[in-house]
């Protein structure tokens, strides 16, 4: 089944001499329980076609769809909630809240939603993030590792339709990176959770079940 389509996307910024296409005419389609990887040197428009999937920027012209929805046809409050709900972030610098614990910034998305937390499935995210004994501890207590799967855990808790991992190894030691890589490819088994991340490193991208390779904001290879 479908979850994602991407349909000639194309993002511009600025205008006349100071134009740059950062997005160039970009379609592609994603399956239900899939693991894709976005692959690209700097600048080739990989983060901005995440960003634009994520609802966090409008594209110039195109579409995405998430499930039946056409996320763009939303007014700002309601991609807001849609973001929130459906959209699982992972970014390469935690963004996590400092005065909350551990377990307080898991499940800040269903606070912010007004959602009871099923404890049980708390715990047992938890649990599959190797976080039991860190749960009350605050960011500045844990590892880069820990708080990164923190993040994780924060995308993961509210079953997002999707979730999107922006270069979530980039600020990791190599150990730390085998570790987080192999977390998100237990969340894709075991909750049969849809991730696209994007990421430089090819050895990373290989775990994925799928490449996508973006030049000068094209598709230039897929498989």
């Amino acid at each position: 089944m479908e979850i994602l389509k991407v349909k000639n996307l194309t993002k511009i910024y600025g205008k006349d001499s100071a134009k740059v296409t950062a997005l160039d005419n970009v379609s592609f389609s994603v399956e239900k329980g899939e693991f894709v990887a976005i692959v690209g040197a700097s600048g080739s428009g990989k983060s901005t076609l995440l960003h634009l999937i994520g609802g966090v920027d409008r594209p110039t012209s195109g579409k995405v769809y998430i499930g039946d929805k056409d996320i763009y046809s939303f007014d700002d409050d309601k991609l807001a909630i849609f973001r929130r709900r459906q959209i699982g972030l992972i970014y390469q610098f935690y963004n996590l809240i400092p005065i909350l614990n551990i377990e307080e910034n898991i499940t800040l998305p269903l606070d912010l939603d007004n959602k009871k937390v099923d404890k049980k499935e708390l715990n047992d995210l938890i649990c599959l993030l190797g976080l039991e004994k860190r749960k009350g501890h605050l960011p500045n207590e844990l590892s880069g590792g820990q708080q990164q799967r923190t993040s994780i855990g924060r995308a993961l808790v509210t079953r997002p339709a999707i979730i999107l991992a922006d270069e979530p190894t980039g600020n990791l030691d190599s150990k730390s990176s085998d570790e987080i890589v192999e977390l998100l490819k237990k969340s894709n088994r075991e909750y049969k959770q849809t991730i696209i991340m994007i990421t430089h490193n090819m050895e990373i991208a290989k775990c994925a079940d799928r490449i996508i390779k973006i030049e000068d904001g094209k598709i230039v290879k897929e498989g």
